[in-house]
């Protein structure tokens, strides 16, 4: 396939956090992992401390389940990763479609419908992954991601589990989708403050190379600002004043459906110039566009 239709991939539009039975674990194609990734959903209960017009976490319908059982999610990230070592999971519809390349578990990521490190038994919820994925044989070769909004970082619960998976191949996701106060709250909607955020990121990344991930849209039509880009291109250039080491920019768009209407993707020639900003700055960035 084509990198130009590669980017395009249908599979990486399907991010259902369901599969068959399962509760809290599912395995997806992901475009910003190049393969497998398997999710851990902590917050089933959809309650989460940001509410992004873009999200694609539907939150009209009600949660089915609420707690998080365990004994439940370990059995459920046992079997999955026993699937994907065994390669069965590549016998099993949609993923039975995937192209040779991407035929690789990448990453066992803990993302869903909250903030992950919000979960009470977040520490212990690392802990199961890195032991599993040694059950299995896969730990070497396989990260294990957080996917956060940045605002519970430097929670000290959050900062030991941080620092297990420093030693169990871990990687922090930091979102930072705007670089002013009155476009963050805007796109977030939340009332933590973007000086919250870009202190922890930069906690976090002054202890160890963290990745960035940006999603940018068309708002009622309309892309982000030239001033807002200008000023998202700032706090990243301060955050490596600071001693964050950033190791990588997502630039992305949006893939799937939107909690709000009027966001829409940007065309892939606007994620390209946003990610060209970053990589004059000497930061490594990568483009993902939205699906059409």
């Amino acid at each position: 396939m084509s990198d130009a239709r590669e980017h395009k991939l249908q599979l990486f539009t399907l991010h259902s956090r369901s599969w068959q039975a399962n509760r809290y674990v599912y395995p997806v194609i992901s475009r910003r992992s190049k393969g497998l990734s398997v999710g851990v959903n902590l917050n089933p209960d959809k309650v989460c401390n940001f509410d992004c017009i873009y999200c694609c976490v539907d939150r009209t319908v009600p949660a089915t389940v609420i707690e998080v059982d365990m004994d439940v999610l370990r059995d459920e990230l046992r079997h999955m990763l026993q699937l994907v070592a065994s390669g069965e999971i590549w016998t099993q519809p949609p993923f039975d479609r995937t192209p040779g390349h991407l035929k690789r578990l990448n990453d066992v990521a803990f993302s869903g419908d909250g903030e992950p490190t919000s979960f009470p038994q977040f520490a212990e919820a690392c802990e199961l992954a890195a032991s599993e994925l040694a059950a299995c044989g896969l730990a070497a070769t396989t990260k294990i991601v957080v996917i956060t909004n940045a605002t519970l970082l430097r929670r000290p619960v959050v900062e030991r589990a941080l620092s297990f998976l420093d030693h169990h191949n871990g990687e922090i996701w930091a979102k930072l989708d705007a670089g002013t106060e009155d476009y963050y709250r805007h796109v977030e909607r939340t009332s933590i403050p973007l000086s919250r955020v870009l202190d922890n990121i930069a906690a976090a990344g002054q202890v160890r190379p963290i990745v960035i991930q940006s999603l940018f849209m068309n708002v009622n039509g309309e892309p982000p600002p030239d001033p807002e880009i200008d000023a998202y291109i700032t706090r990243l250039r301060e955050l490596i004043d600071r001693g964050c080491r950033i190791k990588l920019v997502q630039v992305y768009t949006v893939a799937r459906g939107t909690a709000e209407a009027y966001v829409t993707p940007l065309d892939d020639a606007q994620v390209d110039a946003i990610a060209a900003r970053v990589c004059a700055l000497g930061i490594d960035a990568e483009a993902y566009y939205g699906p059409t």
